[in-house]
């Protein structure tokens, strides 16, 4: 009997192995393509619980290859849903916003956030740490990555926001994880059975390894890399396990239900845009732009700009489309002739920074633009600035650094968008000296890329092109890696700031925390997952050659592979 048939006599949702539906599946937004065994959509909690269960049983037999991976919308840059195994498509059922109340919402994980977000709007509140394809992505991947966005400066990551998951753990069962303290906390560790088992094993590994977890926590303010065990509490007076989920990529348990705490957005915005034309520039202008505490921080680089102006009939549609119905092309045209006569005068500029405000009143946010822009005026004479005084002047901004990769995804014929170097972070003070290094190492290769990031907590996206039938591709893809990374760790920096480890960067992880807080991460593994039912080869235990297998692109002769421990 297939394993699809065994699957379905356990489940009431429905489960696929067609070639197609398996196809469909093997890839994300990564560079990566895995087919799954079979895919599977649970229809609710006990359906989860049953094909936890199915699995454990099978894994009881010696050696038994078969896992558990949830996947939501498939959006993922890191190959963080793909799997050998069986998938768990939790936007078939999974995708009803449960409770609205005055400040949360209870919602299950495979609803889309773009659905959310308009159920969130009707009460006037918001989970501000949506991401740039918040069209396309579910909360639970939200979760699942603790991903974050333009708003992240102000507001935080997803973690911020989850108060309360419920979890199918390995042992089959639901589980409901929050943050814990006082005699809460012993309660809980002194429970019996799988749960209390869990308590008792997280309390004392975080009791026992303070020092080692303190040494090796991110020096930067985003971090998706590792098992957050810095930010659950001392496991004495505190031990927040919900936190831990955040960012772990399905590898723990299934995520089937999630409270968030949501926030009031403000209304009106208006926008500084600052034109540098050399990065040196930055080591003074960032520190007085942060002093003044914007919603949001952003940037974009002169590859950007470039792609903008050679494909701007693509550009301008793709804005028209996503502006007000009043944008029409002569008036988006119109719009950009000050960008253009500034280009026709003094070229295009390096780097692009996007400062916005946000406030109760147009007047509000206005106001702290129009300072901050006389400020750098005053300051900083060869930064040229502008002022978009509403947000409806602000769009085409936001619209150039939010489209980049669509455009680079859609426009170059023959080429494909190569997310593998697209999420670091350094701290925001090193960028002067960082940037010019890491532009230094790009230009040792033959590539087309943008560079578009939140430069107020340092966290930068490249997306390279690359022709998908260079036979070469493999080993520039493994050098520019290991340097880029290197070069990020140098700076005391993180190797994901929001998009997590996956099978891209996975082969990081001990490099970047070190061997003792790695050896941690595996712990924790084994705690909450003894079987390693849950995702396996994503946060932990997948080396380069691993990683490299799985690209979706022509294999490198034998003879040519570049070995790396």
């Amino acid at each position: 009997m297939s394993l699809a048939k065994e699957l379905q006599k356990v489940l009431h949702g429905k489960v696929e192995d067609a070639p197609k539906v398996l196809d469909a599946y093997s890839r994300d937004a990564s560079l990566f393509k895995v087919a799954p065994e079979v895919v599977a959509h649970p229809k609710d909690t006990d359906d989860v619980c049953a094909a936890v269960q199915f699995v454990h049983l099978k894994k009881e037999i010696p050696k038994t290859h078969l896992s558990l991976t949830a996947r939501a919308a498939g959006t993922d840059m890191s190959g963080g849903p793909l799997t050998d195994s069986i998938v768990l498509d939790m936007t078939a059922h999974f995708t009803r916003l449960l409770k609205m109340g005055r400040d949360y919402a209870i919602v299950e994980p495979g609803m889309y956030f773009r659905d959310f977000d308009k159920e969130t709007q009707k009460k006037g509140l918001e989970l501000p740490s949506y991401t740039a394809s918040r069209e396309l992505n579910t909360v639970g991947g939200m979760v699942a990555n603790n991903s974050g966005g333009e708003k992240n400066l102000k507001y935080g990551k997803t973690a911020r926001y989850v108060e309360e998951l419920e979890v199918v753990l390995a042992d089959g069962h639901p589980h409901v994880f929050k943050k814990l303290g006082g005699e809460a906390l012993r309660v809980k560790c002194a429970e019996p059975g799988f749960e209390g088992d869990v308590y008792r094993k997280m309390s004392a590994l975080v009791r026992t390894h303070r020092v080692t977890i303190t040494k090796a926590t991110p020096k930067v303010e985003k971090n998706s890399s590792g098992y957050a065990l810095w930010d659950i509490g001392d496991g004495v007076e505190s031990l927040n396990l919900a936190r831990l989920f955040v960012g772990s990529q399905g590898t723990l348990g299934i995520i089937t239900k999630i409270k968030f705490s949501l926030v009031q957005p403000m209304p009106y915005s208006a926008m500084v845009v600052l034109f540098l034309d050399n990065l040196s520039e930055l080591g003074a202008l960032v520190p007085e732009v942060l002093k003044t505490k914007p919603d949001s921080f952003e940037s974009y680089d002169d590859h950007t700009f470039r792609l903008g102006v050679k494909y701007f009939p693509e550009f301008a549609r793709q804005m028209v489309a996503k502006g007000s119905k009043e944008m029409s092309l002569f008036k988006l045209c119109w719009a950009f002739l000050p960008e253009l006569w500034m280009v026709l005068r003094g070229g295009v500029p390096k780097l692009v920074l996007l400062v916005e405000f946000r406030a109760k009143t147009q007047i509000d946010a206005l106001t702290k633009a129009i300072d901050l822009a006389d400020h750098i005026t005053k300051t900083q004479p060869r930064v040229s600035v502008r002022v978009a005084r509403t947000e409806k002047a602000a769009r085409k901004y936001w619209v150039m650094r939010r489209e980049s990769f669509n455009l680079l995804r859609q426009k170059v014929r023959g080429m494909r968008t190569a997310p593998f170097i697209d999420d670091f972070v350094v701290p925001p003070q090193t960028l002067p000296q960082f940037l010019p290094k890491l532009e230094k190492i790009l230009e040792q290769y033959d590539l087309t890329y943008t560079v578009a990031g939140h430069v107020g907590d340092g966290n930068f996206h490249i997306i390279p092109l690359i022709d998908p039938k260079d036979p070469n591709i493999r080993r520039t893809i493994d050098e520019l890696s290991h340097k880029v990374y290197e070069l990020v760790l140098l700076y005391g920096g993180s190797i994901s700031g929001e998009h997590n480890d996956g099978l891209v960067r996975t082969p990081y992880v001990e490099k970047m925390f070190g061997r003792d807080m790695y050896a941690l991460f595996l712990e924790v593994k084994k705690i909450f997952d003894p079987q390693n039912i849950f995702n396996p080869g994503k946060k932990v235990g997948t080396n380069y050659s691993d990683a490299l297998s799985k690209l979706d692109l022509p294999p490198l002769k034998a003879s040519k592979v570049k070995r790396k421990k």
